[in-house]
């Protein structure tokens, strides 16, 4: 059992290294070196050992370390036993792509609820999620025992959702919109901004 919290990015890699590892597993290779690992994500051999070792796991020489002993030991860490639940927040086009993906990954993150003020969208079924009018918010993650919030609502109204999802329990948001967020110390935040990651990719593109 790992004795303190991971590093934020050493989680974020470690995840993928489960799907990358999954997919070699797929073509019938039982072990993988590190440089191999760190070849599949674009990233240093000795990057890959380091979190490695944050785990407390170690490969051989000769053969490098087991695939799914390390499958299986990446999701202790990041997984739990029962799974967490999910909701969305916004039944727009993005939240019903992120309802369909993980109804085709079938991963320990389960959504189980999700919300909308559209008159047009409340109470119908997507791939088995029901939407929900946003007044009922606080009883649906309650009854559900609903942890993680996934925002995807206009940017304007996202710091009004944010404050309900913390009043309500909610221990991890994942934002999806361009306004950046405030939360209390206790609700772990993450932001995806796809403005500026595509603004990313085009300055690189721009010197390529």
């Amino acid at each position: 059992m790992i004795a303190n919290r991971l590093p934020d990015k050493t989680v974020e890699r470690l995840s993928q290294y489960r799907r990358s590892l999954n997919n070699v597993l797929l073509q019938g290779k039982t072990h993988i070196f590190s440089h191999e690992i760190a070849g599949l994500l674009h990233i240093t051999p000795v990057q890959v050992r380091r979190d490695l070792m944050l785990i407390g796991y170690t490969g051989t020489l000769r053969r490098g370390y087991d695939i799914k002993e390390l499958i299986n030991l990446i999701g202790t860490i990041i997984d739990t036993e029962k799974g967490q639940k999910v909701a969305v927040i916004g039944m727009g086009n993005l939240g019903k792509a992120i309802i369909h993906y993980f109804h085709e990954t079938r991963s320990k993150l389960d959504i189980v609820a999700a919300f909308d003020i559209n008159p047009e969208k409340i109470n119908k079924v997507y791939v088995g999620v029901k939407c929900y009018h946003m007044n009922l918010l606080e009883k649906i993650l309650s009854e559900e025992n609903i942890a993680i919030g996934i925002i995807t609502t206009p940017p304007e109204v996202a710091s009004e959702i944010a404050v309900k999802l913390t009043q309500a329990g909610i221990r991890g948001i994942l934002n999806y919109t361009p306004k950046p967020l405030s939360v209390p110390d206790h609700v772990y935040l993450e932001e995806y901004d796809m403005i500026t990651s595509f603004e990313k990719v085009a300055y690189f593109v721009k010197y390529h």
